[in-house]
């Protein structure tokens, strides 16, 4: 087994690992995992993909989700490939605004240039391209926070695909 980690900088942190079993294979051990009583993960398995949430009652606004996606390469060859994030749901609203914070700044940015070559007070219209760039890294930064605060579910997580994946 192979792992390869992608840069943590990453909002969404990424891995991927070669594995000597067939896809199948792979994948049967996760569907043993679920039947298993003593499973706190919720877990769903549609095909290759494989979506692990953390239990319930320690979910949280903030709690990561890991999604694996198991590939065939060649006969008796797979790649695991792993991408942690936020539930969809949160990831959908954090990517509206920052596409709400680059509308708002092309807008005033127009607005700004308009009023200057109008020779009109484009005072205002300054200050908010100015203060959108600002939100950005305050978003960014917010992201980060989001991240560090799932960091302890995070790993709970990869271990408990690692256990998973090591199961004979």
């Amino acid at each position: 087994m192979e792992i390869e980690k992608n840069s943590d900088i990453h909002l969404r942190p990424r891995f991927k690992m070669d594995f000597n079993e067939s896809q199948q294979n792979l994948i049967s051990k996760f569907e043993a995992n679920l039947k298993d009583g003593n499973c706190k993960y919720c877990s769903k398995i549609v095909d290759g993909h494989i979506v692990i949430d953390v239990p319930v009652e320690e979910n949280k606004f903030w709690s990561p989700q890991l999604n694996i996606e198991i590939e065939q390469v060649e006969e008796g060859k797979t790649i695991v490939k792993g991408l942690f994030g936020p539930k969809p749901q949160v990831w959908t609203l954090f990517m509206f605004f920052h596409f709400a914070v680059a509308v708002a700044f092309i807008g005033f940015s127009v607005m700004a240039y308009v009023q200057w070559t109008l020779k009109s007070d484009y005072l205002f219209a300054l200050e908010v391209v100015i203060a959108l760039p600002i939100l950005w890294i305050l978003m960014y930064f917010f992201g980060r926070w989001g991240k560090s605060t799932g960091n302890k579910q995070m790993d709970e997580l990869y271990k408990f695909m690692m256990k998973t994946l090591e199961r004979n």
